[in-house]
C-alpha cells in the first residue's frame, strides 16, 4: 500500500511542478487527509505512517529543487501552516506558536513538522501552487488569481486530488498587451 501511495504522490508533485512551472522559490501549499488516502473519511483515521511514506515520495524533490512546502494544519489549529522558520523570516510572517499532533493538526502538518529543518506555524501565506489531497480545502492560502489544474494523475491512494497554480492578476483593459509567460 505504502509504495502505491509513494509512487502515486511522486507522480502528483512531479506532475504539478512541470504544469504549474515552478522554480527555486516558489511556494507550494498542501492539504492532506490521510484518513481520505486509505479510504475513510477525513479527521477519522489519521495516519502518520501514511504520512511519512508521502513526504518520504515527494519531499526531497523539492528540497532539490528549492521549492517551499507549506503543510496546513487541520481546523483544529485553525489551518495554520508549518514552513521553515527561513520561508517565515523571509516573508515577515509573523509565527504562531503551536506544535501540530496527528489529531490537532493532522499527520500531514505533524509530519512536516518532524520532517522540516527548523520548522515553525504562521496563520497565512499565498502560494504559488498546492495540492489538496482528500478535500481540505487550501484555497485560501493560494495568492489571488488561482487556476486549477488537471493532473493526470488524479488520486493519491483513495484520496481525490485537486490542485491549482497561481498567475499574475489581469489589469489594464481592451488596450492592455499581457505577457504571455506570466499566464
Amino acid at each position: 500500500m505504502y509504495e502505491s501511495i509513494q509512487n502515486d504522490a511522486k507522480l502528483v508533485f512531479t506532475q504539478l511542478i512541470e504544469e504549474a512551472h515552478l522554480t527555486k522559490g516558489s511556494i507550494i501549499v498542501l492539504g492532506c487527509s490521510t484518513s481520505e488516502i486509505i479510504g475513510d473519511r477525513i479527521g477519522t483515521h489519521s495516519s502518520e505512517d501514511v504520512a511519512k511514506a508521502l513526504y518520504e515520495s515527494f519531499y526531497p524533490i523539492l528540497r532539490e529543487k528549492g521549492i517551499y512546502l507549506a503543510a496546513q494544519c487541520c481546523e483544529h489549529l485553525n489551518r495554520a501552516l508549518v514552513i521553515e522558520r527561513e520561508l517565515a523570516l523571509k516573508l515577515g510572517l509573523d509565527i504562531v506558536n503551536a506544535v501540530p499532533q496527528p489529531k490537532a493538526g493532522g499527520s500531514s502538518a505533524t509530519t512536516a513538522y518532524k520532517t522540516f529543518r527548523d520548522p515553525v506555524l504562521v496563520e497565512h501565506i499565498r502560494a504559488d501552487a498546492g495540492v489538496d489531497i482528500g478535500g481540505t480545502l487550501i484555497g485560501m492560502h493560494l495568492k489571488e488569481t488561482a487556476v486549477p489544474l488537471r493532473l493526470p494523475q488524479k488520486k493519491i491512494g483513495e484520496a481525490f486530488v485537486s490542485s491549482a497554480r497561481t498567475r499574475a492578476k489581469f489589469i489594464g483593459g481592451a488596450r492592455a498587451v499581457y505577457d504571455e509567460k506570466m499566464l
